[in-house]
């Protein structure tokens, strides 16, 4: 079973995104996307990150680099729309690792569903300053639209873009599986109680 919990890694440099994920993981998150856009300053950092989540026992997550994702054995890559095929990360990476992709849309949902990855990240849920070109907001009436058209369990989707806690019950209730979140926790002073919080949400 994944995490309900995504941390999509944040920072104004390799330092910061190193401390922040340390941080999150100390207060209990197990599922630590690393999203850095420049591929020389990922791979400054990638091994390092790896290193840490096993320390952890945390599922660590490549975003985008496919290349990168298979030369450091991570446990997975995200892929946004307009990065490698979820085709191509298969074969790549094999069946073993997890492959999540993107969708903003019911047509962007189904085609994910169809290319067999094994979650969807589906969003944006409100406007965010940690993404640039972002897609169109969907707000709760989208997610509703666009779980109420899917069969029950069919794959697991995680609710991102500008969540924060009080937007998690209502997220939750309209059959969400988990969020992935980045400022919401990078902000947090008290990241161990926050992601209480967020757990006791999902599962009690």
């Amino acid at each position: 079973m994944f995490s309900k919990l995504q941390y999509i890694s944040q920072g104004k440099d390799v330092h910061d995104h190193f401390f922040n994920i340390q941080a999150v993981l100390d207060a209990g998150c197990t599922w630590i996307q690393l999203r850095i856009k420049q591929k020389e300053e990922l791979v400054k950092i990638a091994e390092k990150v790896k290193l840490l989540c096993n320390e952890y026992k945390a599922t660590f997550i490549i975003n985008d680099y496919l290349e990168i994702a298979k030369k450091i054995d991570a446990d997975g890559i995200h892929l946004g729309l307009g990065d490698e095929s979820i085709k191509k990360a298969r074969i790549i990476l094999g069946k073993d690792k997890i492959i999540g992709g993107t969708a903003n849309t019911l047509i962007e949902v189904n085609q994910r569903i169809t290319e067999q990855c094994d979650y969807i990240g589906l969003g944006p849920f409100k406007f965010t300053q940690t993404k640039q070109k972002l897609s169109p907001i969907l707000g709760l009436y989208g997610y509703k639209t666009i779980l109420s058209a899917l069969p029950n369990n069919q794959i697991p989707i995680y609710a991102i873009g500008g969540i924060e806690l009080e937007d998690i019950p209502q997220l939750f209730d309209l059959g969400i599986y988990g969020i992935a979140l980045s400022g919401m926790i990078t902000r947090e002073n008290d990241k161990k109680l926050c992601i209480k919080r967020i757990n006791h949400i999902f599962y009690e």
